[in-house]
């Protein structure tokens, strides 16, 4: 038995036993959580507390796209499924090139906690502590990551601030959807919005649905309380989106150059996503937390056919 195999048994013997969570080694070489209730199952990863996969119903297919180039356990972050960016959003506002974009946990092990049956519901929680060096860089912040899966899924972070000073945070549930064509898809739901457009540096006000015809890398404001809905008409299903903790939405594909320049995607892989991520992002949107308080970023996701 390998020593994956062996933490799968353990957990699976702590958590697992009979029932609705299942633990096993990933042919992707890491451990995950298999959730199953009903007809809907989802798969989150250790590493980075990353859910992987998340299917409604049999006969639907994957709601999440995950890169079929990425690995776990490679030391690098897995391209796909609900990256956690935590405690910052993109690069870090002082130190780029030294610390890692989207902060320090979307590749480390984090450490299942407990599991928990509700009706009709199933739900794990992980969580993750800053080391000291990471600590002196970001606060002392802890985290816990909760999914929840039912007829929707949900996926909440919840940041805890451990130290006697407030802590500015930036963060994102950088979900990748899995979609037919994305020539064929449109966003509603930001209508009238202002954003900033990350390709030009220039701020814009949405007009009427979004659409791509090209690499699309947006930041939308102050969107507490929109709900989106991702209307794919190739595969014949709408996503419903809504968020609480939630004040930006990052839209993003990187299209066809973008994609071959990141290395971790297939040249035609952007076709097959698109990134719709619950965020608060600063520093127009990021979240200030006192000392002892914690603050949750929220989403849920529903499918239906159209």
């Amino acid at each position: 038995m390998t020593a994956l195999e062996r933490e799968a048994a353990a957990l699976q013997e702590r958590f697992g036993g009979p029932g609705p969570v299942a633990f096993s080694v990933s042919p992707l070489g890491g451990v995950v959580a298999t959730l199953t209730i009903g007809v809907a199952s989802a798969v989150v990863a250790l590493q980075g507390a990353q859910v992987l996969s998340w299917v409604p119903r049999q006969d639907q297919p994957d709601v999440l796209w995950c890169s079929p180039l990425s690995r776990l356990g490679s030391g690098k972050p897995v391209r796909g499924g609900v990256p956690v960016c935590w405690p910052w959003f993109g690069a870090h506002p002082d130190a780029a090139l030294a610390l890692p974009a989207h902060g320090f946990v979307r590749a480390v092990p984090w450490t299942v906690e407990r599991v928990d049956l509700g009706p009709g519901t199933v739900s794990m929680t992980l969580g993750v502590s800053l080391t000291a060096a990471q600590q002196a860089v970001a606060g002392e912040l802890s985290a816990r990551l909760r999914v929840t899966l039912g007829a929707d899924l949900e996926i909440e972070l919840i940041t805890t601030n451990n130290g006697a000073s407030p802590v500015l945070l930036t963060e994102a549930l950088h979900t990748y959807f899995s979609i037919g064509d994305i020539a064929a898809v449109s966003v509603t739901g930001l209508e009238d919005q202002s954003y900033l457009d990350q390709l030009t540096g220039l701020d814009a006000t949405q007009s009427g649905a979004i659409t791509f015809d090209q690499e699309t890398d947006r930041i939308y404001w102050d969107t507490s309380g929109k709900i989106l809905r991702i209307r794919d008409e190739a595969l014949g299903r709408s996503i419903d989106i809504s968020a609480s903790g939630s004040a930006s939405t990052v839209i993003w594909n990187p299209w066809h150059d973008k994609a071959v320049r990141l290395g971790d995607m297939p040249p035609d892989g952007y076709r097959a996503l698109l990134c719709a991520e619950t965020a608060n992002v600063g520093p127009r949107n990021a979240v200030t937390i006192a000392p002892g308080d914690s603050h949750t970023l929220a989403a849920r996701f529903k499918t239906a056919k159209i």
